[in-house]
């Protein structure tokens, strides 16, 4: 009994659990003080989120900016709303501080998942340097307050991410199916990584070649993805008659043919045409017409925009300073993690290339659409953790050289 105390003791007073608990609790004062110290702005999406979810709960119509039913946004994070506005007591309480502080707590959780997925791909300190980044990284505070899909969509993001980790290492039925469950909530939430599922097993098939258990590891998340979409599936069948897997909503595509967001071009007449067509047209005219405008908007514009500054939350008052010099913060953490995927490249081979593997497939689907400050916050973990391989790995080569021994004290090399 007694050595069973003194493990615990010494386990619970291991720096690195000490750092842990630490960086946590600061983190989480950090997220409560900003969400309950400020005044939170409403922006536009905001408001149409609450109006969408009042009608429903009121009305029974599940729709966006309209009151006919209709699927311009997915469904995860409006029924999360309107779970709850029946337990806030709406017609009698604010509900939006309920999200607010149910968003710290996904917060929380994304934090964990970032110390997890680090701790798997580059040992302990990995896990432990990148939960320190991310806990001071402003948007990851400053979003807790903002109405929109992010803090949901970044949590389970990374529970996805560390659950594609888990596959590729067990490699059982199980963990496809509950992999592919994750990401079909995902996809509910944030209808633009639909197409992530495709390249993950594309990558674990480079990696390990195996066509035959990759094709049946992969057939296995799209099942457990198709379960959880099925009845979204279904209602827009059955309501709509049409099948709509994830949203019909067109006009982040439409906006993201505007180079530079100048909406004021005059580059076709809009006159009579629905959006889809407009954005046909422009992209025909801007490619044939002004090629080199729109070759560049598409790719380094759209990139440069989407990448340069950090998300800024839905906006608040007084101005929350969480650490000085929060862009240059911002940009420290692109290079390093820019830096990593690159060394990775030359040595591919490794489950650490699926995070640059998301990342470029998620920077290359957001191309399509108008760029926003916004569109970074969800990529950011994955640069977070990749820049923590980084720091492990250069902790890790003065600790041996320093060692008599020559044994790293960090863990593994990304």
């Amino acid at each position: 009994m007694f050595t069973d105390h003194s493990q615990w003791l010494r386990r619970l007073t291991n720096p690195k659990i000490v750092l842990c608990i630490f960086i946590s609790v600061v983190a989480f004062y950090i997220r409560i003080d900003f969400v309950k110290s400020v005044t939170h702005h409403m922006p536009h999406d905001s408001v149409n989120y609450d109006i969408m979810v009042r009608q429903l709960l009121e009305k029974g119509v599940y729709a966006y900016k309209s009151e006919e039913p209709n699927a311009q946004v997915t469904p995860g994070y409006p029924l999360l709303m309107a779970g709850v506005y029946i337990l806030a007591d709406y017609k009698n309480h604010d509900p939006f501080p309920f999200i607010r502080y149910l968003q710290v707590l996904f917060s929380m959780v994304t934090l964990w998942l970032v110390y997890l997925t680090g701790r798997k791909l580059g040992g302990h300190w990995a896990g432990i340097f990148a939960t320190g980044v991310m806990a001071v990284y402003p948007p990851f505070i400053w979003a807790n307050g903002a109405i929109l899909t992010e803090p949901l969509a970044a949590m389970l993001f990374m529970l996805y991410v560390y659950l594609q980790l888990i596959v590729f290492e067990k490699k059982t039925a199980l963990s496809a199916l509950l992999a592919g469950a994750v990401f079909g909530i995902l996809v509910l939430t944030r209808p633009e990584f639909l197409i992530l599922i495709l390249a993950s097993y594309a990558f674990f098939w480079l990696w390990r070649g195996k066509a035959v258990r990759v094709l049946k590891l992969l057939l296995l998340s799209m099942l457990g993805a198709f379960i959880v979409l099925s009845p979204w599936i279904i209602r827009n069948i059955v309501t709509l008659h049409e099948f709509v897997l994830a949203s019909t909503q067109v006009n982040p595509f439409v906006a993201g043919t505007y180079p530079d967001k100048n909406y004021e071009d005059g580059m076709v007449d809009r006159r009579g045409k629905t959006q889809m067509e407009v954005a046909k047209e422009r992209l025909e005219v801007g490619f044939t017409e002004h090629t080199w405008t729109f070759v560049k908007w598409y790719t380094v514009g759209k990139t440069r925009y989407i990448y340069s500054r950090m998300f800024f939350g839905s906006g608040h008052s007084p101005y929350y300073a969480v650490i000085p010099y929060g862009t240059m913060y911002h940009r420290g953490i692109i290079g390093a993690g820019l830096l990593v995927a690159i060394a990775l490249l030359r040595r591919w081979r490794r489950p650490s290339v699926l995070l640059v593997v998301l990342l470029v497939v998620i920077s290359i689907t957001r191309l399509a659409f108008v760029p926003e400050y916004r569109y970074n916050f969800t990529a950011m973990p994955l640069f977070i953790i990749l820049g923590s391989l980084l720091a492990a790995t250069a902790v890790d080569y003065m600790a041996r050289r320093r060692a008599t021994k020559g044994q790293s004290f960090v863990g593994k090399e990304f």
